[in-house]
C-alpha cells in the first residue's frame, strides 16, 4: 500500500469496469510511478488505497474480464 501523504494531487478516474449505476465504484489513478492505485470510491473514498503493480494489475482485470 502506499501512504496517504505519497497520493496526495493524483487524479482519480472512476474505471471503465465500474456499474453504471451508482452502485459499486472502483476508482484508479494513471501516473503514479511505483504502481496502479486502486480505491473503492462509494464505500470509503478518503479510506485504504491498494497499489497494483502493472503486471499484477492486468492479471487481475484479465480474469474479471473472462468471467
Amino acid at each position: 500500500m502506499m501512504a496517504t501523504d505519497e497520493l496526495c494531487g493524483i487524479s482519480w478516474r472512476k474505471s471503465s469496469y465500474s456499474a453504471g449505476d451508482n452502485g459499486n465504484c472502483l476508482e484508479v489513478a494513471d501516473g503514479v510511478p511505483d504502481g496502479l492505485p486502486v480505491r473503492d470510491s462509494k464505500a470509503a473514498p478518503a479510506g485504504p488505497v491498494v497499489t497494483f503493480s502493472a503486471a499484477a494489475w492486468a492479471a487481475f482485470v484479465g480474469g474479471v474480464v473472462k468471467r
